[in-house]
């Protein structure tokens, strides 16, 4: 099968458990597609065969990880910076399953209070933040550059900027940000990632639940 590889801590486990199986017989003729330089060099170090989205554009299955899952399975990915590779990658493929811890899961997304990335071109990034941060100006939305930890602007994978949004409030509807967000010139892909979960399995002190649609 071709399966999606997601980016992250959590994702890092899944990677190694798939090299895993993998060396041990109980996989075979698995290629797996990465999110992220990262993951692509992670999964190559442990021998895991790999190919890219032009050779493969349907996929059968994507595993990540998320920052926040609210209760119709939507989610807020991208803290790791690979959103829009993450999201190109998972919306080719025909299931998309999430694994995540407790902690992640909110009422509403930006619920958390944490980051809600908007990947941006680097040309004008400053124009586009003060947009971003005028468009939430209800919810009282902080629009920050992110920066890398040499404290210079942190750049992605496709060389673009991060503008990370922080809400006092979770978003009253998600679906029409996603849109309003995406329609600015100059905005790149954002962090909403919605109605694309198939399964979340979330673990908890009591134990692994499996949401489904």
């Amino acid at each position: 099968m071709v399966l999606g590889l997601g980016t992250g801590s959590t994702a890092a486990f899944v990677v190694a458990r798939i090299a895993e199986l993998l060396n041990s017989g109980q996989l075979k003729d698995i290629v797996g597609i990465p999110t992220s330089k990262r993951t692509q060099e992670q999964a190559a170090s442990l021998g895991i065969p790999l190919s890219i989205l032009d050779d493969y554009p349907r996929l059968d299955l994507a595993i990540d990880g998320a920052d926040e899952v609210d209760p119709d399975l939507n989610l807020v990915k991208g803290r790791g910076g690979a959103l829009l590779r993450e999201k190109m990658v998972e919306a080719a493929s025909d299931k998309f399953v999430v694994v995540v811890d407790d902690t992640k899961l909110v009422e509403g997304l930006g619920g958390s209070g944490l980051a809600m990335p908007v990947e941006v071109v680097q040309f004008c990034w400053k124009y586009n933040l003060v947009r971003l941060e005028g468009l939430f100006k209800e919810e009282g939305v902080e629009a920050k550059l992110r920066l890398d930890g040499d404290g210079k602007p942190y750049v992605t994978d496709n060389s673009n900027y991060i503008v990370d949004l922080y809400f006092k409030t979770p978003i009253k509807d998600a679906l029409a940000a996603g849109k309003e967000i995406s329609a600015f010139q100059g905005v790149v892909e954002h962090g909403l990632f919605l109605d694309m979960a198939s399964t979340v399995i979330v673990a908890g002190k009591e134990g692994v639940e499996i949401k489904t649609k």
